[in-house]
């Protein structure tokens, strides 16, 4: 039997379950200026999956990069979400990053 497509779903759905609270995180405290780090990280996970050998550790690192890439348009949208009231809006930090 192979395992590996099931090792990657399951790997899929916890990096999914890591990055949610990591967008909501990251907007709280720092805002959407943030996304350049999510691009480099994005970029240099889905580079670094060309060079690995092992398909399965490749397909997980490469699910990690474009989990990156999507958190872009999510931290975006929440600070949409903080907005309009959905999330709270953290105090410390000067609103409009």
């Amino acid at each position: 039997m192979n395992y590996e497509g099931i090792i990657i779903g399951i790997a899929s759905f916890a990096i999914i379950g890591l990055f949610h609270p990591l967008v909501i995180k990251s907007e709280y405290y720092i805002g959407k200026k943030i996304w350049p780090a999510f691009l480099l990280a994005g970029i240099g996970l889905i580079a670094w999956s060309l060079f690995i050998d092992s398909f399965m550790i490749s397909a997980i690192v490469a699910v990690a990069g474009f989990a990156c890439l999507w958190s872009i348009h999510e931290i975006i949208k929440q600070e949409e979400r903080v907005k309009k009231g959905w999330f709270p809006a953290n105090p410390k930090k000067k609103s409009g990053s």
